[in-house]
């Protein structure tokens, strides 16, 4: 029987979901149950995906000396192409200057748009004073500070009943990417659904979005240019010069993972594919993935990191405020932090611009410049999230000397 692939199945669903939100806009309301239910179901495996692939992975990589050398390796490449990231976004927006000359007339209410507190709280969140309450929480941080403790400890007691519990854990997740697998059958209804819903809200007044495109056109062309060239040059070049691997092949391999990240904009929810794919697909061990993937879904927001900075500088642009290389500087160091203490889910990256901005004193209110196309960028840039962790994973098990499918 003639059956399309998975990735061919949800494409067809985001071309059915763009013409439907477009010319069917009063019937959206029928199935956007959908999306909300199949994020509903992606959301219910995270928290215990993450638990049993960290420990597991953690546990399977052995002693002190395996585990510090494969943490070093995955922190290294996030750290390396988040800056690489940024650069990019600080050469463009330099170079077009989108805010200038900007109109500040066109603003939203940004009230519900609230800080998300000092720098210092990413390293206390690290530390859970409950987990049951982090897990409760889907406090990503937390559980992964946490999950890697127990992976660790876990080689420090006796054999007796070191075996049962690993054995324990494993089982836990291989049900855990059986329960994914039955999910993932369903992505097509779901990203349905949600870009269906997405399209039509946009699109309700046609004539506002055409003015929102114009005023906002050079910040999301710098936003989107950055995104595709550390997509499709910087990340291909890592993979290619350091991997050793084909950039296209592997790209084929992810298809299914990127189109549901630009679908959900959460790199959490499309965490279950990105393992799928990049064991099944790409060949990476399940040592390899179990560890790298769960902490780049928490802490490796290239597009995230690119995003948040050319929207500060864009924001002090329209305002006509001058940064100068020192306060860039700062600008950089702190989008760095704030995409790693982003959260996997829909606009988190909007909500951590605020504390990109107070760092050097910025409006909070500009905010409400850029809220009308975020949607938009956030499908983008999660995606470039999502592609950057899957290089990642295949250059470190490259590293590490293992034999790939692509």
């Amino acid at each position: 029987m003639f059956k399309l692939k998975l990735h061919w199945q949800i494409l067809i669903a985001l071309v059915l979901a763009v013409i439907f939100g477009l010319f069917f806009t009063d019937y959206v309301k029928y199935i956007t149950w959908m999306g909300d239910l199949f994020l509903r179901a992606l959301k219910m495996i995270i928290v215990p995906l993450i638990l049993t692939s960290i420990i597991s992975g953690v546990a399977n990589i052995g002693g002190a000396s395996n585990l510090g050398k494969l943490g070093l390796k995955t922190l290294t490449y996030y750290l390396i192409t988040s800056l690489f990231a940024i650069l990019v976004g600080l050469t463009l927006v330099n170079l077009i200057q989108p805010g200038v000359g900007a109109d500040l007339g066109f603003q939203k209410n940004v009230s519900e748009i609230g800080s998300s507190g000092d720098l210092g709280n990413i390293l206390l969140r690290l530390v859970p004073t409950n987990i049951f309450d982090a897990l409760a929480k889907a406090d990503m941080l937390a559980i992964i500070f946490f999950s890697i403790l127990v992976g660790y400890f876990i080689n420090k007691i006796s054999d007796e009943y070191k075996n049962p519990f690993i054995n324990l854990i494993n089982a836990g997740f291989e049900v855990m990417m059986k329960i994914t697998s039955f999910v993932i059958k369903f992505a097509p209804l779901g990203i349905l659904g949600i870009v269906a819903g997405v399209v039509a809200e946009q699109a309700a007044d046609k004539a506002a979005l055409m003015g929102i495109v114009q005023r906002l056109g050079l910040y999301m062309s710098s936003v989107l240019l950055g995104l595709i060239f550390h997509a499709f040059v910087t990340l291909p070049l890592i993979l290619r010069l350091y991997g050793k691997v084909n950039p296209w092949h592997h790209f084929k391999a992810m298809t299914t993972p990127l189109l549901t990240a630009f679908s959900t904009s959460s790199s959490s929810a499309t965490l279950p594919l990105t393992l799928e794919a990049v064991e099944n697909e790409v060949g990476v061990s399940n040592k390899i993935t179990s560890f790298v993937l769960p902490l780049g879904a928490t802490v490796n927001m290239d597009g995230t990191a690119l995003y948040e900075f050319v929207a500060a500088i864009f924001i002090a642009q329209a305002y006509g405020i001058h940064l100068g290389f020192v306060q860039q500087f700062v600008v950089v160091f702190t989008a760095l932090l704030a995409s790693i203490g982003a959260a996997g889910i829909p606009m988190a990256g909007l909500v951590m611009i605020t504390v990109v901005l107070s760092s050097v004193g910025l409006p909070l209110e500009g905010v409400g410049l850029i809220l009308a196309v975020d949607r938009i960028l956030d499908m983008c840039r999660t995606t470039v999230n999502v592609w950057s962790d899957s290089c990642g994973a295949a250059v470190i098990a490259k590293s590490e000397g293992e034999t790939l499918k692509v």
